[in-house]
């Protein structure tokens, strides 16, 4: 696809506002705990430059500023932006937040000791290109880190579940490609001084059972709320009842509520 392309940008656009759907700050809360782990296992050390991309809310950003590094983080939804702010305005925290789409960041080369992103760039419709630009704004011997579903995990399974009622436009990569390893070391060809992978999970624990969860995202996860609305009523129906199966299936719980552990790939890249 033609970077100037007028598909492009209304491929652009239609990511925008589904990422702007709904409200992902209360479907952001349940991964909290994880960007703290994710952040913590980074090493990061007091005055060094951090990016995260597709920050969201901050998942990642508030616990790395925490840290006492320069952080700013990056998203396409100004909506998502401003939950970032308050948060770390709340704590007190100097983390900057600015629009920014992750093919084409707007920084120098080389400009940051550290590039992060967290369920975040795996979206961007040209992983190629959102490859390229992270390490471009990385420094030589810095650091990339990403945590990207896979594709056999939960939310890889309900990525797909949605996917066959709703196909995502042609020619266009499907995100949980990043979870795989072999995927992952391709787009990570060139300009790599040293790449490793480890798996890891994210426990999502509601106080309400699966039926519930699956109206909690058709509400507030842009994604799914927007894939509900391609559909017609029976269409709908479809969907609802894949999704509930697959939480129910997956539901660890035994007290009424919904406990689900995610897969995900952390992704860490030396640049040469």
């Amino acid at each position: 696809m033609n970077a100037t392309s007028p598909e492009l940008s209304q491929l652009k656009s239609s990511l925008k506002s589904t990422w702007m759907a709904g409200n992902f700050g209360e479907i952001a809360k349940y991964a909290a705990k994880e960007g703290d782990s994710f952040v913590a296992r980074l090493g990061l050390k007091p005055g060094q430059r951090v990016l995260d991309v597709a920050c969201g809310t901050g998942n990642t950003a508030i616990p790395a500023a925490r840290t006492g590094v320069d952080v700013i983080g990056v998203d396409i939804a100004p909506n998502l932006l401003d939950q970032a702010r308050q948060r770390a305005a709340a704590e007190n925290l100097s983390a900057k937040f600015q629009e920014g789409d992750a093919e084409e960041l707007p920084f120098k080369d080389g400009e940051f000791d550290v590039v992060i992103s967290m369920f975040g760039a795996m979206f961007a419709p040209r992983p190629e290109r959102a490859a390229t630009d992270l390490l471009r704004v990385c420094k030589s011997g810095g650091l990339i880190a990403m945590a990207n579903w896979t594709p056999e995990g939960f939310i890889g399974k309900t990525f797909r579940a949605t996917a066959k009622l709703v196909p995502p436009p042609p020619g266009i990569p499907a995100p949980i490609l990043w979870g795989d390893d072999k995927v992952v070391r391709e787009r990570f060809s060139t300009g790599v001084a040293k790449l490793t992978t480890e798996r890891h999970n994210v426990n999502f624990k509601y106080p309400f059972p699966p039926e519930k969860v699956v109206a909690f995202f058709r509400e507030y996860f842009g994604p799914t709320k927007m894939a509900f609305s391609r559909l017609d009523a029976a269409g709908q129906a479809q969907l609802t009842s894949a999704l509930e199966s697959l939480w129910k299936e997956h539901n660890q719980s035994s007290d009424g509520g919904t406990s689900i552990e995610g897969e995900y790939l952390e992704v860490k890249v030396v640049s040469a």
